[in-house]
């Protein structure tokens, strides 16, 4: 069995396990059981991304993996609070610069370490969007609204993967992701577009149609660009994965970094477009 199929199989195999587990949680447990589940998430994805950052220093590692929790938490238990986002806004920032200050490293990558502080806490907090979701919604309009975002984000990944694998002649945008193909990039995207119909169908029947079609076709877009994004930061950085945490995916963030982004526009989606 070749590379390829290998890590197929092992993607697959990973999916078997985590399926069933993400629906337990969803439709059988308390909202929390699943922010839980978020948060530990990313606390993993910022000890990958501040280790890409700010390597050999554990100390800002650490302040930047707590920050990140700290906006999770904001987002999950205060988001209808401006004083608390107010917070957030100013409060990111402020640790960011000051990080630097007492550990100072090399000058030269201070700046860099420094938006890194305030960019990363801010970009991971997204993922706290999908238990937000699942809070204010309930089961089974909010697990369906976390399907949607997770399949706009995974199918689309799987559909460009198929159609890079079999159709990709054109480079997408080599000198950030050598091996992504424009082939790959529409068939993600056309992948990303159909998740909405399946949704409306299957798990969110309230979901509007072609309102959910429009969405999936701008998110799964944004989507692609938030996973070259990723790939930017690890090629900045000299990192091939940003993890090997989940087996076929590479790390946390490597899975989560569509998702990102994604979960962003579902969920101001479902705020304003949804009755």
């Amino acid at each position: 069995m070749n590379e390829a199929n290998k890590n197929l199989l092992t993607r697959f195999a990973t999916a078997v396990v985590m399926v069933p587990l993400m629906l337990a949680m969803l439709y059988l447990a308390p909202p929390i059981v699943f922010f839980l589940f978020v948060l530990l998430a990313t606390v993993v994805g910022a000890v990958e991304f501040f280790k890409m950052t700010h390597p050999g220093d554990s100390a800002a590692q650490g302040v930047g993996v707590v920050t990140s929790v700290g906006v999770s938490l904001v987002l999950y238990f205060l988001l209808d609070d401006p004083r608390a986002l107010l917070a957030v806004a100013l409060g990111v920032p402020m640790i960011a610069i000051l990080t630097p200050l007492w550990r100072l490293g090399d000058i030269e990558t201070a700046a860099l370490r420094t938006c890194a502080g305030a960019f990363g806490p801010l970009w991971l907090g997204g993922l706290t969007l999908l238990p937000r979701m699942l809070k204010e919604h309930g089961a089974p309009r909010g697990a369906g609204l976390i399907i949607l975002t997770l399949a706009i984000g995974w199918i689309a990944d799987t559909a460009g993967y198929f159609a890079g694998r079999f159709l990709g002649k054109h480079k997408l945008y080599p000198a950030v992701s050598p091996k992504k193909t424009v082939e790959g990039a529409i068939g993600a995207v056309l992948g990303a577009t159909l998740s909405p119909v399946v949704a409306h169908f299957t798990v969110l029947p309230s979901l509007p149609l072609v309102p959910g079609i429009v969405l999936g076709l701008v998110a799964g877009t944004v989507g692609q660009l938030g996973d070259l994004g990723e790939s930017l930061l690890k090629r900045s950085t000299g990192i091939k994965d940003s993890g090997a945490i989940v087996p076929g995916h590479g790390g946390i963030l490597d899975r989560v970094d569509a998702v990102l982004l994604v979960s962003v526009f579902v969920y101001l989606f479902s705020r304003f477009l949804m009755a």
